[in-house]
């Protein structure tokens, strides 16, 4: 089923320059996807036209059934409410002046979502493995990886339908960079996931599908293993060129 579909989505800042230039992709409910593309393929503005914080040039982007309206504000909360996201660097995107319960229970908060907000936050941070008892705590706390799981929670503690994954895990260290790996990956099994990166290696490790964006177009898409097998475009095969672990994948 359809979640959230983006029809013939164009951007830009002049009819002369598309960052975006005709896209269309759905986002169908229980799926992980994988947007790949190197820096100025259009990645992150499309991410930020579908959390609504843009709107297309021409196109539509939906959700279910309805037409996404940044300019209606009841629409936009239930909109919020099942699309969260998860930004690059754990370090400027946490409030330092907050606590870790202020921050991860802001949409609660803004969202005006029920219920007891202590308990959701606790099992928010326990999925992601972190303890109730960091609560008190500030982000300068934590480690990297500690401060990208707080903010994963952030993502998941309104319980959201799509998470929208920017470059996640590219200000890691290695070693961090697996841990976080693998839980987005345990995340996956729960959640539809938007995997927006550059690195082909993690999105075929996270990703059941992968779409490949080249200069603000989609060039290829389809299931992971296959288009990794078999590419068919060119930037798609220099892409995955410049990756030399994976190197063997390629046909």
């Amino acid at each position: 089923m359809s979640l959230v579909s983006l029809e013939h989505v164009s951007f830009g800042y002049s009819r002369d320059r598309l960052v975006l230039d005709d896209v269309s992709l759905t986002i169908n409910e229980g799926t992980s996807i994988g947007l790949v593309g190197e820096s100025g393929s259009g990645k992150t503005t499309l991410l930020r036209l579908l959390l609504g914080l843009g709107r297309p040039s021409s196109g539509s982007i939906r959700f279910g059934e309805a037409t996404l309206d940044a300019g209606n504000a009841a629409f936009m909360r239930t909109y919020r409410k099942s699309v969260q996201a998860v930004f690059q660097d754990p370090y400027s995107s946490l409030d330092p002046r907050q606590t870790v319960l202020g921050i991860v229970s802001e949409p609660l908060q803004s969202l005006r979502i029920a219920g007891d907000h202590r308990r959701m936050v606790i099992e928010a941070l326990e999925a992601v493995g972190l303890d109730g008892h960091i609560l008190g705590r500030y982000p300068h706390e934590f480690s990297g990886g500690q401060r990208q799981r707080i903010a994963i929670s952030r993502a998941l503690v309104a319980r959201p339908r799509l998470v929208l994954a920017d470059e996640a895990v590219s200000a890691l260290d290695l070693s961090t960079k697996v841990r976080v790996v693998e839980l987005f990956k345990q995340l996956a099994a729960q959640v539809t996931l938007l995997f927006v990166s550059h690195d082909l290696a993690v999105v075929a490790t996270l990703c059941e599908e992968i779409v490949i964006l080249e200069r603000g177009r989609i060039v290829e898409s389809g299931p992971t293993h296959e288009i990794l097998r078999n590419p068919q475009h060119p930037y798609t095969r220099t892409l995955l060129a410049s990756v030399p672990r994976m190197a063997g994948v390629s046909t």
